[in-house]
């Protein structure tokens, strides 16, 4: 694993040479240069499109604009700052503009992904990088094109209409509208899935197998209607059979195991953004989630930022079942300890201190008291961390696979089926096997989220309150998958980004449902405008 990451890391590196060397007049002082530097094999020249996809995690990036907008997390300011020009509040608000310092974060680091994918098929195409014994020419561009596809889904998936750029050429792009772009995507991915190899190992880890590519065709026909106005349930099953008929992954026994720190053997993670706290960081949610008195906890190398931010809205969290085992290790909650297991106090002055309690509730969403809220604790982290963590993030997993069947087969009159795949997921996470058993009339339900507008900690305004179709399923969802990126997405796709009111958060319109191109890029482009 660790071999895999410095090879990526290095070849990180020399990519950002590459793209800071636009003037071929100026003086060069390094003795690495395009001209060069020769690739020993492909791996190295197709590490930089992976190691890219580290830049999307972060508080400020594509990783918490996914959880904040939605009606799962809020990042609140509170007396340790987190105001910062209110980029956060603006997020949970659904009040961002085009110079929200989180947009132009999230669109560079995704068209990074895409101007380093089309550099290294290139160089495929022209044979100018050696390819290694046991594999092709052609199977490593099919991989660079699905690595091109992921990022293309998550422009598609939060831009709408966007440039669609395939080569190296420096043409100024225009808008590609969001459907083409989508139907784009696919094509690349089913021209690309029949080269992919079939083998779940070490070599493929933090790669593009053919199982990962259709994981991510699955979730590109999962969000069709959203995208195209046309549903492909039908598609998006077919991608999930196959992936469950390889017999290639299944669900780990213990739902924690696939987010502790070494999570790369966990048998139910298809595709991993592979991060190592000494060679390749940028995960980091302790930081922008966690107490500073928690740096005792597990005795980190570094204080969290201030009193933290990041943390769980009431109403989510009030969805949980009490015996649902994820909330517990989802959500760090209650009295806190430090490692040798005393109470983690807080206070300005000795005589003020008290302990640390994380409480459920929240005044509103806008400014919080510094022990309010539940924060992260999905993700491990393990004694004596650094600021960046070294746990894998699962991009997709297997849970995932089997829940994108299931919605399939409830939005296409299959309760029955639907429900006994929730079941299976259900059932790790319940010690008493009744709890975790659903029947597909509960999964047709409404929603157990009390949405309305939230002031001095009471919903006071219900705003919207038609039933939301399958809200139950919706529901399970979030239980399965918080923490993860999938909130807004889910949001979206069942009716509620932009129609509910949660928090302080009030729908302000349909637009919001994706996001405007950055200032900063109109500016350098006049080919663009929102």
């Amino acid at each position: 694993m660790k071999k895999i990451i410095k090879t990526i890391t290095l070849t990180a590196l020399v990519g950002l040479t590459f793209s800071c060397n636009n003037n071929l007049d100026e003086e060069v002082f390094s003795d690495v240069t395009q001209k060069t530097y020769e690739y020993k094999n492909a791996y190295q020249a197709i590490g930089i499109v992976y190691a890219n996809m580290r830049g999307l995690f972060g508080h400020t990036n594509y990783y918490m604009i996914q959880e904040t907008t939605s009606d799962e997390l809020v990042m609140p300011a509170n007396a340790s700052g987190w105001d910062d020009g209110g980029i956060f509040k603006r997020m949970h608000l659904h009040t961002w503009n085009s110079e929200n310092p989180q947009l132009a974060n999230m669109w560079d680091a995704l068209y990074r992904g895409v101007t380093n994918a089309n550099r290294v098929i290139e160089q495929l195409e022209k044979g100018v990088v050696p390819v290694p014994t046991g594999v092709t020419r052609e199977q490593l561009v099919a991989e660079m094109k699905v690595a091109r596809a992921f990022n293309y889904w998550l422009i598609c998936d939060n831009f709408g209409n966007a440039p669609l750029v395939t080569s190296t050429s420096t043409v100024l792009p225009s808008k590609t509208s969001r459907a083409d772009i989508c139907n784009f995507i696919i094509n690349d991915l089913t021209t690309a899935i029949p080269l992919l190899s079939e083998e779940n190992n070490k070599l493929y880890y933090g790669r593009f197998n053919k199982w990962g590519a259709k994981a991510l065709l699955a979730n590109v026909y999962l969000n069709s209607a959203v995208y195209t106005g046309q549903a492909k349930w039908a598609e998006c099953e077919k991608e999930c059979d196959d992936i469950i008929a390889s017999g290639k992954y299944k669900l780990d026994t213990d739902y924690r195991k696939a987010f502790t720190t070494v999570n790369e053997n966990s048998p139910e993670i298809i595709f991993a953004v592979p991060f190592d706290e000494n060679v390749a960081g940028g995960f980091f949610p302790e930081m922008f989630s966690w107490h500073g008195a928690l740096k005792d906890k597990v005795l980190l190398q570094a204080s969290p930022w201030g009193a933290g931010s990041a943390k769980g809205v009431p109403q989510f969290i009030d969805t949980y079942d009490p015996d649902d085992q994820r909330l517990a290790n989802t959500w760090l909650m209650g009295p806190q300890f430090a490692a040798n297991g005393t109470t983690v106090l807080v206070g300005s002055y000795d005589q003020d201190k008290k302990p640390l309690i994380f409480t459920k509730a929240l005044p509103d969403g806008l400014f919080t008291g510094e022990a309010e809220g539940y924060r992260m604790n999905k993700f491990d982290v393990r004694t004596g961390s650094r600021y960046d963590l070294g746990n894998d993030f699962p991009y997709f997993r297997y849970a995932q696979v089997l829940l994108m069947k299931a919605e399939c087969q409830l939005r296409s009159g299959n309760a029955s089926g639907a429900a006994l795949l929730v079941t299976q997921v259900r059932t790790r996470s319940f010690s008493n096997a009744s709890k975790a058993t659903v029947t597909g009339a509960e999964l047709s339900q409404n929603t157990k989220y009390q949405y309305g507008f939230v002031e001095n900690y009471v919903v006071t305004n219900p705003g919207n309150t038609q039933p939301v179709q399958f809200g139950r399923f919706h529901d399970e969802l979030g239980w399965e998958f918080a923490w993860e990126g999938h909130r807004r997405r889910d949001n979206i796709r069942f009716g509620v980004f932009t129609s509910k009111s949660w928090l302080s958060h009030k729908p302000t319109g349909d637009d919001r449902s994706t996001f405007m191109i950055p200032q900063s890029v109109i500016n350098s482009n006049p080919k663009l405008s929102n």
